[in-house]
């Protein structure tokens, strides 16, 4: 605006001009551009330097430029009351119905003042000229409430397509944890296990991913049914499983091999540790009480395997299996190892 001032300026050979300020003495372009400046300067500072009302500083700084632009403008300009609009856009910008009505509502009657106060008696202004930019007012006021009422509307709508698509993602969420978790235990299932057990295979082959496989079997367990109840069955294999979980790492996968059989694989461990972690498993799990099952000790055998490579997935549960059994046949509450030596054929040592 002010470089078409100044270009306006220079084209123009009169100098004589009538105006509200000062009639037939020339528009105050310095005086009316400097305020301007002012004004928006202190409303730039008061945003940088202030922590609280951001949104009146700009609706007065707003208001104040509005009518001395209109000074500026309106003895060149047809229709220069058009720069009064600028407060109600004010409140179209932050959205804000409440103050939308506030400033339309001064504005039309701040307006209303500027016109009988001084253009009619100073510019002899026709009433007709007055109403119809009242009428632009109150036009642009409705527009500008049916904008802020679609803009609700819109967020509303957003807002409830969001939560909607959030409903989705965590039902989806519960619907892929209900088919990989076991529902009795909470640990993996058997499915579950198979697939994740396949992918780290992969990446011990090819990135040398070290793993450890162990396979728990609940001692006599088909005596605590027949005994106790299936129920009371549930009820133990609930508090091994919560104890196999329990003492496992981040990195460690724990599953619920089938009926009262359980798996965990090691990942990222040596083969100490993880056989550490399993000799703490099954001395945590006899060390559990169970009045419901008659006050006995549950206990679990376990076959525990380091992973070879190039053994492949087949390999390993042999292994595994054959170190199960061993443990079962030789007493039961036990960790047997197994390993292997330049043939298939596993070697089982009781740990």
């Amino acid at each position: 605006m002010l470089a078409a001032q100044f270009i306006f300026m220079l084209s123009s050979h009169s100098t004589e001009t009538k105006t509200i300020l000062i009639p037939s003495k020339g528009h105050l372009f310095i005086a009316c551009n400097l305020m301007i400046i002012i004004a928006m300067a202190s409303a730039e500072i008061w945003l940088r330097m202030m922590q609280h009302y951001h949104k009146q500083a700009v609706v007065i700084c707003g208001f104040i430029v509005s009518y001395l632009m209109y000074f500026v403008l309106e003895p060149f300009v047809d229709g220069a009351q058009m720069t009064l609009m600028m407060p109600i856009m004010i409140a179209l910008i932050y959205f804000d119905q409440r103050l939308l009505y506030y400033l339309g509502v001064f504005s039309t009657l701040f307006y209303s003042g500027i016109y009988f106060g001084l253009e009619r008696p100073l510019l002899d202004k026709p009433l007709l000229e007055f109403l119809m930019v009242e009428c632009v007012f109150i036009v642009f006021a409705v527009m500008a409430q049916a904008v802020i009422v679609r803009a609700r509307e819109t967020r509303e709508y957003l807002e409830q397509l969001t939560k909607s698509e959030q409903g989705l993602m965590v039902e989806r969420a519960i619907s892929d944890k209900l088919l990989k978790i076991d529902a009795l235990t909470g640990l993996y299932n058997h499915k579950t296990f198979h697939e994740y057990l396949d992918s780290l295979l992969e990446q011990c082959e090819s990135n040398g991913l070290r793993l450890q496989l162990a396979l728990f079997d609940i001692d006599n367990f088909k005596r605590v049914n027949d005994t106790y109840g299936h129920w009371v069955g549930d009820l133990v294999l609930k508090e091994v499983a919560a104890k196999v979980n329990g003492l496992i790492g981040l990195n460690d996968f724990a599953a619920r091999y089938g009926g009262e059989e359980f798996a965990v694989i090691f990942t990222d461990k040596s083969f100490p540790e993880a056989y550490a972690a399993v000799e703490e498993m099954r001395v945590g799990i006899a060390a559990m009480e169970h009045p419901y099952a008659g006050g006995k000790p549950i206990t679990v055998s376990i076959g525990f395997c380091d992973y070879q490579l190039g053994d492949g997935k087949e390999m390993l549960f042999r292994k595994t299996d054959e170190a199960l059994y061993s443990a079962k046949r030789g007493g039961k509450n036990a960790v047997v190892t197994a390993a292997v030596t330049q043939g298939d054929d596993p070697v089982v040592s009781y740990a």
